[in-house]
């Protein structure tokens, strides 16, 4: 059997560019690192599950290391050009939306916004012109953002949509709070309402947390009226939240390898329960890598992890390949 032609549509920069490559760009950039020994380097940014007790402290590898090495025109279009070209050889992952937060690589304003993102945009047209790949490019916005901040990535993005930025993203950590009072949302439905006016496409994270309910997954549709979820995989325990996504035909972006790490589920029992659950409810499902390396997997371990445990049958992810074709940003 000829191998499938794979698509990813959940990786962030931060979590994908392999250990050398940041290697080999800090010591360009002369930046200190807490060790001169290259595997203690890989372990300390690398998040199995052993080392990380949830999200948060999966989050902090990014925003501690991979995504401050990356900090820099140079490293950007390195990074970018590695992870397209890596994704492709490794996994024949032909197409391929990357994820990334622009003011998260600008060293707190000491960086021009423009010179990184159009460094991020030029390794992907290496990539692009060398693999023959389709890519597109994410921008997240940030919840521990303010709205000036978050409204100033939008205008990158809308600025540079028809250059390959194909839509928005709302990522970080759910405020537990959101439960109790979704109009926290309310905070984001304008940038939401520009980035779809403007022609942008938007996915936002949410329903990725252990131990919180549907609740932001349901206030999240209705009010950011997204194209896609990444993770909701929290919606599996809520009649309603999956009736509000197959009805506003949401698409979700599942990350095995991810939630298994994070312990946003208990373990594979689990994760068969979820999936099994929202195709049983005909919720629309994708499957990603979220990040590469920090998780160490890619879309074709991703694909042996839900087949070998029966978490999805080879024809569901055939299936779910092909919603994520129909579901790209990527024109």
């Amino acid at each position: 059997m000829a191998p499938r032609d794979l698509i990813d549509l959940h990786i962030h920069v931060g979590g994908a560019v392999a250990p050398h490559v940041l290697w080999s760009i800090a010591h360009a950039q002369g930046f200190k690192l807490p060790t001169k020994n290259y595997f203690e380097f890989v372990e300390l940014i690398t998040a199995r599950a052993d080392k990380v007790a949830n999200l948060d402290d999966y989050l902090a590898i990014m925003h501690t290391w991979t995504e401050k090495i990356q900090s820099s025109p140079m490293a950007m279009e390195r990074s970018i050009y590695e992870v397209f070209g890596k994704e492709y050889r490794g996994s024949r992952v032909s197409q391929m939306e990357l994820r990334f937060n622009p003011m998260k690589r600008n060293l707190h304003a000491e960086l021009d916004l423009d010179h990184i993102i159009h460094a991020s945009l030029r390794g992907m047209d290496r990539a692009v012109l060398e693999y023959g790949v389709k890519a597109g490019l994410i921008f997240c916005l940030a919840r521990e953002f303010d709205h000036a901040l978050n409204a100033i990535i939008l205008d990158k993005a809308i600025r540079y949509r028809h250059r390959g930025v194909v839509g928005i993203d709302l990522a970080g950590t759910e405020n537990e709070a959101l439960e109790k009072d979704p109009s926290q949302l309310d905070l984001y439905s304008d940038l939401f309402a520009r980035a779809r006016a403007a022609g942008l496409k938007t996915t936002v994270h949410t329903g990725e947390t252990a131990g919180t309910g549907a609740e932001g997954v349901m206030a999240v549709v209705e009010r950011l009226k997204p194209n896609r979820i990444g993770h909701g995989i929290r919606a599996a325990y809520d009649e309603s939240a999956m009736r509000a996504l197959r009805e506003q035909d949401v698409v979700l972006e599942i990350c095995p390898t991810s939630n298994l790490h994070t312990h946003a589920v208990s373990g594979i029992e689990e994760l068969r329960h979820i999936v099994q659950t929202l195709l049983d409810r005909q919720v629309k499902v994708t499957l990603n890598t979220d990040g590469p390396y920090l998780l160490e997997t890619d879309m074709q371990s991703e694909v042996q992890l839900v087949e070998m445990h029966g978490i999805m049958t080879p024809a569901q992810v055939d299936r779910a390949l092909a919603t994520a074709r129909e579901a790209s940003f990527i024109p």
